[in-house]
C-alpha cells in the first residue's frame, strides 16, 4: 500500500517537471470517483465540452475521465497513507455513472481499508439554460459505498450505505479572472466519507467550493464539506486549498493542503491534516 502511494507521487511530480504547455479543463474526479473537484460533486456531468463521444444509435457516450489521489495524514493514528483512483463517463451529455476504488493504510490498523464507491449523476438544469447569461447548472447525484474493515468501533454501524445530493454550479465568465462557483447539500450515512462505515441515522450537510482562473492553465481554488452530525458522533469538517495545472487539454495536476479535522477532539473523529495530490486525464 505505501509502495503504491509512493509510485503515485511520484509519477505526478515527474509529469510535472517533463510536461509541456497548458490549457484547462473540467470537471474533474473526485476522491470518490464522481464527477467534481477533491470532495465535492460538481453539478457538470463528466464530458469534455465541444467534444464528440462514441456514438450507438441515439445514446452518445463521453470519453471517460480518470482521477487518481494520494493524501498523507501522517499526524493522526501513526500515519495514514489515502490512494484513490476513479473514473466518470456521462450518457449525452446529462447523465453521469461513475466508479471509485479507495485503499487506506492507517498505521494503527493491522490491515488496509478498502471502499468501493458507485455513482449516477443527473443533469436537471444546463449551466445559462433559456437563453440566460446567470443561471447555473443543477444536478441530482447519488452514491452508493460499500467499505470493508472499518476503522473505528463506533455503533450503530453498517459496512454499506449510500449518499444523494444536490448542487448548483456556476462558472462567472464576465468578471476580470474565471470564477467557478459550486454549492451543495449531502444527505448521507458515512462516517469519514464511509471509510468508518454508516450510521443507521441519515443527515443533511452543506458543500462547497469556490475556484479561481487567473490564467488559462492555472487555478487556485477553496473547498469545504462539513461533517454529519448523528447525535452521539460527529464526522470533523473537511477543507482542502488547493493549486491545479492544465498541462494540456487531457492532463491536469493538482496540489493540496487538506485539512480534516483536530484528531484530539472527543465526540468528533478527526484525521488531522496533510498533503494531497492529484493526477487527472481526460481521453
Amino acid at each position: 500500500m505505501k509502495h503504491l502511494s509512493a509510485i503515485l507521487a511520484v509519477m505526478i511530480f515527474t509529469a510535472f517537471f517533463y510536461s509541456g504547455t497548458a490549457q484547462a479543463g473540467a470537471p474533474f474526479v473526485t476522491a470518490e470517483g464522481v464527477g467534481g473537484v477533491g470532495f465535492n460533486p460538481l453539478a457538470y456531468p463528466a464530458f469534455t465540452p465541444g467534444e464528440e463521444g462514441f456514438r450507438i444509435g441515439p445514446v452518445e457516450i463521453a470519453k471517460p475521465r480518470l482521477g487518481a489521489f494520494y493524501v498523507n495524514l501522517n499526524d493522526t493514528n501513526g500515519g495514514i497513507d489515502w490512494t484513490t483512483i476513479g473514473i466518470a463517463t456521462a450518457f449525452n451529455k446529462r447523465f453521469e455513472v461513475s466508479f471509485g476504488y479507495e485503499v487506506l493504510g492507517i498505521g494503527v490498523m493491522p490491515t488496509d481499508t478498502h471502499k468501493y464507491n458507485f455513482g449516477a449523476k443527473l443533469l436537471l438544469l444546463e449551466e445559462n439554460a433559456f437563453g440566460t447569461s446567470f443561471l447555473p447548472a443543477v444536478s441530482l447525484g447519488t452514491v452508493y459505498k460499500r467499505t470493508t474493515t472499518p476503522f473505528t468501533s463506533v455503533s450503530p454501524r453498517d459496512n454499506d450505505g449510500f449518499d444523494v445530493y444536490l448542487v448548483a454550479t456556476k462558472l462567472i465568465t464576465q468578471l476580470p479572472m474565471p470564477l467557478l462557483i459550486s454549492a451543495g447539500v449531502l444527505s448521507t450515512q458515512g462516517h469519514v466519507n464511509g471509510v468508518a462505515g454508516f450510521d443507521h441515522k441519515r443527515t443533511e450537510v452543506f458543500f462547497g467550493n469556490i475556484d479561481l482562473f487567473p490564467l488559462s492553465w492555472l487555478a487556485v481554488g477553496y473547498e469545504l464539506k462539513m461533517g454529519p452530525d448523528y447525535g452521539s458522533y460527529k464526522d470533523s469538517d473537511y477543507w482542502d486549498m488547493h493549486i491545479a495545472w492544465f498541462v494540456n487539454k487531457s492532463l491536469t495536476l493538482a496540489a493540496a493542503y487538506t485539512g480534516a479535522g483536530d484528531r484530539h477532539q472527543t465526540k468528533t473523529l478527526g484525521l488531522g491534516g496533510g498533503l494531497m495530490l492529484s493526477a487527472q486525464y481526460a481521453f
